[in-house]
């Protein structure tokens, strides 16, 4: 009888545990710190565009829909002409805060134009991979990382930023342009995909090939005879743990 009831108890306090740990069908993420930054706002020629900020913006509301949390996710643009704009130096603080405030994972990406000495960030800055690859390491440590970095020759990156607990996706090689900074886009087309892909992905290596996949559909269609050969890393550690981080789906 006695045992009977201790059992009866310990059922009830299973029971009533889960929530409190967090284990919702929603919560592989939490504790997860992610940051979208939207580097530049010109076109080739130097006039405004809204491309880049557009992507920022839903790019973020995917991530969200696919369960990054609320709470521990921040988002920049870097324009100067903005109602409110956001210097360098506070997008990094921003990013860093959040980082010290959700420490299980990290999640960043970065929209902008690119050249092989690095990606544009900010009126006059130029982010080399060497000072990426020194500010992710101060941000996210050791901690599982996914960074996406959408621009031209942002292939570059890959050999700096690539580590064990790291998964990178880059829109183009080091020696290709990436397509769809114009005045008459609204995305960026690697940006756009990442966006299409999103809704479907079950997690980051599925929203990868599904990218890549639309990145090629779409040069295909325009003709582009050099495409812009999107790049993925994935290190030992992330290879086992990516497919446990499933998104959340959407479907009712």
């Amino acid at each position: 009888m006695a045992r009977g009831f201790l059992l009866l108890i310990l059922t009830a306090l299973l029971a009533g545990a889960g929530p409190a740990c967090g284990q919702s069908p929603g919560g592989r993420f939490d504790g997860w710190a992610a940051a979208v930054i939207a580097a530049d706002w010109r076109d080739g020629g130097g006039r405004p565009i809204a491309a880049f900020d557009n992507a920022r913006r839903d790019v973020t509301r995917g991530l969200l829909a696919a369960g990054l949390p609320r709470e521990s996710l921040v988002e920049y643009s870097l324009r100067p002409d903005a109602p409110d704009p956001v210097t360098v130096a506070e997008a990094l603080d921003g990013v860093a805060e959040a980082t010290r405030r959700a420490t299980r994972g990290c999640l960043l990406y970065f929209t902008s134009h690119g050249s092989p000495e690095g990606i544009v960030f900010g009126p006059d800055g130029t982010v080399t991979p060497a000072a990426m690859a020194n500010q992710v390491r101060q941000w996210c440590g050791t901690r599982p990382t996914v960074v996406i970095v959408s621009a031209c020759y942002s292939g570059v990156f890959v050999n700096a930023l690539a580590a064990p607990n790291r998964m990178i996706l880059t829109a183009a090689s080091r020696e290709r342009t990436s397509f769809g900074c114009g005045a008459e886009e609204t995305y960026p087309w690697f940006d756009g995909c990442v966006i299409e892909a999103l809704p479907d992905a079950t997690d980051f290596l599925a929203l990868a090939a599904g990218a890549r996949a639309c990145v090629a559909r779409k040069e295909q269609a325009a003709g582009i005879t050099v495409p812009s050969e999107p790049q993925l890393f994935v290190g030992a550690e992330m290879q086992l743990r990516l497919p446990t981080l499933r998104f959340r789906r959407s479907d009712p």
